[in-house]
């Protein structure tokens, strides 16, 4: 083994379509794109073009072929193969060597750096002759890859023998010219503005579905998720007159829901929950119970003086909820901090409470929001 050398593969890799690569896994994913990979170069066996990526061609399509890859200190001798060019490599992660579809890789073992890199084929025509080698049929093509430390280079043909190695030189060589950077960059602009502007349709179209087909007007579309953006799309306008109005109407008209829905369900008549209602209505801490949320729904449930009235579920398939424990929710949202929650989940609480009395519901709500506004 020559000194300060590693190999880091060395036997039969399979390969398909006359391919085989090395990635860079920080590289950008590796596209496929053979004209992007020898646009510009000499050579058309080991495309260098396409940063953290060589594209190497192979004269088998289908099939195993004799492969070995080696790490150098320093740049080894010629090894007398009857097909040989160069290129560069520039390593940042971890680089392997890979088969079409991903089947098989081995690492590579390369540091991070520069390197050249001399791509060896022999017996090319050989394995082009034959297309597909089957399992125990002798080998014919075999490459030798090989990398060491080298700042960036042109590529170059160092020994042309083979005709399928002059096919894809020439192939290369009638690319036209890689971009430049000017227009790479043009070229990204016009991509992001295309993924923003398919980013911004499809967020329309959404937005068209939420809202059956009308979108609402600011501020009611943007409403974060939530019980007040959900409540809007049964009544757009009443939310975005109740929003429009500012923090302290929303505060006020969230205390006035929680009372519909507990004089809906009757509960404004029990002692300690009346004691409840009234520091809400001046916006004091609320008292015990209602300072432990466990606390007050065991009192609830167990208070004789509590009524019991069943109301239709939320989903709509049954008549057995409690309408009281539809309607208790709403004290506790009342006093959120978020007025716009506090706003969106008593009117959840409360709507739940009227059961199947929609209209009367939000009739009410408009009724006392129109009374908070002083508006008809």
């Amino acid at each position: 083994m020559l000194t300060g050398m590693r190999t880091v593969v060395h036997g039969d890799v399979h390969v398909h379509y006359g391919q085989i690569y090395v990635h860079d896994d920080e590289a950008e994913p590796f596209e496929g794109d053979l004209a992007a990979c020898f646009a510009g170069q000499r050579n058309g066996l080991c495309g260098a073009a396409d940063p953290g990526h060589l594209f190497l061609i192979t004269g088998l399509h289908t099939g195993n072929v004799g492969f070995t890859a080696e790490v150098h200190e320093s740049e080894p001798p010629d090894s007398g193969a009857e097909d040989v060019v160069e290129a560069s490599f520039h390593a940042e992660g971890r680089t392997v060597l890979v088969t079409w579809g991903g089947s098989a890789w081995w690492d590579l073992e390369l540091t991070p750096g520069d390197y050249r890199v001399r791509y060896s084929g022999t017996a090319i025509d050989a394995g082009r002759e034959r297309d597909t080698r089957l399992d125990g049929e002798p080998r014919l093509d075999s490459y030798l890859l090989q990398f060491w430390p080298a700042p960036p280079a042109p590529d170059v043909i160092v020994r042309e023998t083979s005709a399928i190695a002059a096919y894809w030189h020439g192939f290369a060589r009638d690319l036209p010219p890689p971009p430049t950077d000017e227009e790479l960059a043009a070229r990204w602009e016009a991509r992001c503005r295309a993924e923003e502007e398919a980013r911004a349709k499809a967020r329309h179209e959404q937005l068209l579905r939420e809202w059956g087909g009308v979108l609402p007007a600011s501020p009611v579309l943007d409403l974060p998720p939530g019980s007040l953006r959900e409540f809007a799309k049964l009544d757009r306008d009443l939310v975005g007159a109740a929003v429009a109005a500012g923090p302290e109407l929303c505060r006020a008209l969230a205390r006035r829901v929680a009372h519909l829905a507990f004089e809906r369900a009757r509960l404004d008549g029990v002692g300690w929950i009346a004691e409840g209602l009234r520091a809400l209505d001046k916006g004091i801490p609320l008292p015990p119970p209602f300072d432990d949320w466990t606390t007050a729904w065991d009192r609830l449930l167990a208070d004789p003086d509590v009524p019991h009235t069943l109301v239709r579920t939320p989903d709509g398939r049954h008549d057995n909820a409690l309408q009281q424990a539809m309607a208790f929710p709403a004290i506790f949202a009342a006093v959120r901090e978020d007025e716009l929650e506090a706003l969106g989940q008593a009117l959840s609480a409360a709507g739940h409470t009227y059961g199947d009395d929609r209209p009367r519901f939000l009739a009410e709500v408009r009724a006392a929001l129109a009374e908070l506004t002083g508006s008809d």
